[in-house]
């Protein structure tokens, strides 16, 4: 069993930058590969970025690349999500995933298993 606690959210105005932290409980934290997602009002939830359980491979949204960064340390049991240059559109919900040993269809909900509470992200125009 793995829990998961996302922080970092909070009100930030256009081009601004957060930090979103995930810590997970337990002892095998390297074995699970560590997704985000978002969900905006009235929207369905989507896939932001990923980073697979062996540390080397990340994956990111197309609407996110370049602007977000993924990483994990193994040693705090803590993935990270790093936003910058945020816009009005990256206003949601983000909730962070764990797939054990997931290095494929990192993209699909259905592939992890265990999922955060959420917090929100808003940013201002």
């Amino acid at each position: 069993q793995v829990q998961l606690v996302e922080s970092g959210g909070g009100l930030v105005q256009a081009g601004g930058s957060l930090r979103l932290s995930c810590a997970a409980s337990g002892r095998t934290f390297s074995s699970y590969a560590m997704g985000w997602f978002r969900q905006a009002p009235g929207k369905e939830r989507e896939f932001v970025a990923a980073i697979v359980w062996s540390g080397g491979s990340t994956n990111y949204a197309d609407s996110v690349k370049g602007r977000f960064t993924i990483s994990r340390d193994n040693a705090k049991n803590t993935a990270y999500l790093q936003m910058n240059s945020l816009k009005p559109e990256d206003t949601a919900v983000y909730y962070c995933a764990a797939g054990f040993r997931l290095e494929f269809r990192l993209r699909r909900e259905a592939a992890y298993d265990y999922w955060g509470q959420g917090t929100q992200v808003t940013v201002s125009s």
